[in-house]
């Protein structure tokens, strides 16, 4: 059983508080129990700039469920909600992307375990922070509060009402 696995989940089409409860719904019904969920953060998109703001939230699930089998679930979901994969960084109903699995290292073709541009993103290390600041990066061994710190990007990230 493992408490400590972070989700990011985005959205930017349709009604995006919808499809993060819709999300968190989900997951707790096919993944894992909820245990903490992030406030929801908007920001502008990250990679492909010229579409609708994300709304994006962190959730930390408590899973009985292996690595392989919570992205297979993930991808499930994702598909179920009415994911279109059609082009990278592009507008997307609902993302999720498995950031930690605990202190696992994971690098296979579909898995890689920390999320590799994490450290990069601060759409996605803001969310996290708020809800598990002294969390340690498994291979950066610093904590998520002091990675936000030194994050290199500056995109705004805005907490949603």
């Amino acid at each position: 059983m493992n408490a400590n696995i972070f989700l990011l989940l985005g959205t930017n089409l349709g009604d995006r508080m919808h499809n993060l409860k819709i999300a968190c719904s989900e997951i707790e019904s096919h993944v894992g129990r909820i245990e903490s969920v992030s406030s929801i953060y908007r920001t502008a998109a990250w990679g492909k700039t010229d579409q609708p703001d994300f709304y994006n939230q962190v959730v930390r699930i408590n899973s009985t469920l292996d690595a392989q089998n919570i992205l297979m679930k993930i991808l499930s979901i994702e598909e179920h909600m009415g994911r279109k994969r059609i082009e990278k960084w592009g507008t997307r109903l609902i993302d999720i992307d498995i950031l930690f699995i605990g202190d696992a290292q994971i690098d296979t073709p579909s898995l890689k375990v920390p999320h590799p541009e994490l450290v990069n993103r601060r759409f996605t290390l803001v969310p996290i922070a708020e809800i598990a600041p002294e969390f340690i990066h498994p291979t950066k061994q610093k904590k998520i509060s002091e990675l936000l710190k030194e994050c290199p990007d500056h995109l705004p990230v805005e907490k949603v009402d």
